[in-house]
């Protein structure tokens, strides 16, 4: 057993122990994203119990399992990942018809959020099988909570990994730009300097990114999207490690100071991004502040 986390493991033990864990069901189990203290008491006594784990990396797994003290077998690991999900999603089914208790996990974080595991939840659901999901860490709302959001409600949308063709990418970005809410992203390292020159258009927008988040070099900042190339280029272990990115709101627009008249006209008969485009074109406004505008119209009561 691990020293380090004995204790732990004996709390787990007393805490979550005397609960239910029914057979034949998938345990869909959240992780540390970097910090293995972060790990719940549920979670590390499913760990222990469960007959199988599918893990997105079995190394990976291993290396965790071992430093909390859990002990298992080679063959109780399957790997389910991007490219085999299908397949290793059958092997799964087996071993719950079989009656045992399998845990899904991904390398780091929540399974099924731009992680492998959806798929696997889907099929195990669709043959009527039991889904129980342990939360836990996601950096997701690890970044969220520390964005300082403030608009009402706090609302946001998840991303995820903008698309790596720069068409596909540059229509993306064009649609988070008339995007009221806040919207969550994922980039890889290397990537990192490529999606900073893409957000751009940006401008004054806020965004908030978090590296290597609950690590040790755990860094998270809050500027405008025009500085984030002067962000990445003061440090150059600053391309290093994963983001994980939060970009707030647009800034309301005053409506006294947007023409709105042809908006008004237009919205009526076409639907809301057509009558935007047309709007821009005719009164020379800014499509991002007619775009809100148009949803703040929308929600008005008719008189």
């Amino acid at each position: 057993m691990s020293t380090l986390f004995g204790a732990a493991l004996a709390a787990c033990t007393a805490a979550a122990g005397a609960q239910y864990y029914p057979q034949a069901t998938l345990y869909v189990v959240a992780t540390p994203i970097g910090n293995l203290a972060d790990i719940s008491l549920r979670a590390l006594h499913v760990l222990g119990l469960v007959d199988t784990i599918a893990c997105e990396d079995t190394r990976h797994t291993q290396t965790m399992l071992r430093a909390y003290g859990i002990d298992k077998g080679q063959g109780q690991l399957i790997a389910l990942h991007q490219h085999n999900e299908m397949q290793a999603t059958q092997l799964v089914l087996d071993r719950l018809h079989q009656g045992q208790r399998v845990a899904c996990v991904s390398d780091a974080g929540t399974p099924g959020i731009s992680d492998p595991g959806a798929r696997l939840v889907a099929a195990v659901q669709a043959q009527g099988l039991r889904v129980v999901p342990l939360p836990g860490p996601s950096s997701v709302t690890t970044l969220l909570c520390a964005a300082g959001l403030v608009q009402t409600p706090a609302s946001f949308i998840f991303v995820g990994f903008l698309p790596t063709k720069a068409g596909e990418r540059d229509l993306a970005i064009q649609e988070l730009a008339m995007q009221q809410r806040a919207a969550v992203l994922l980039e890889a390292p290397h990537r990192m300097e490529t999606l900073a020159r893409a957000l751009a258009p940006l401008g004054a927008r806020t965004i908030t990114i978090g590296r290597e988040l609950t690590k040790q070099f755990e860094e998270i900042a809050t500027f405008k999207v025009q500085d984030m190339p002067h962000w990445l280029a003061q440090d150059s272990q600053r391309l290093r490690g994963e983001f994980t990115l939060v970009l707030h709101p647009a800034a309301p627009v005053a409506e006294s100071g947007l023409d709105t008249r042809a908006l008004e006209l237009l919205l009526p008969h076409l639907p809301l991004k057509t009558a935007v485009k047309l709007a821009a074109q005719i009164s020379g406004a800014p499509r991002n502040a007619l775009y809100q505008a148009a949803l703040t119209l929308q929600t008005k009561p008719s008189s």
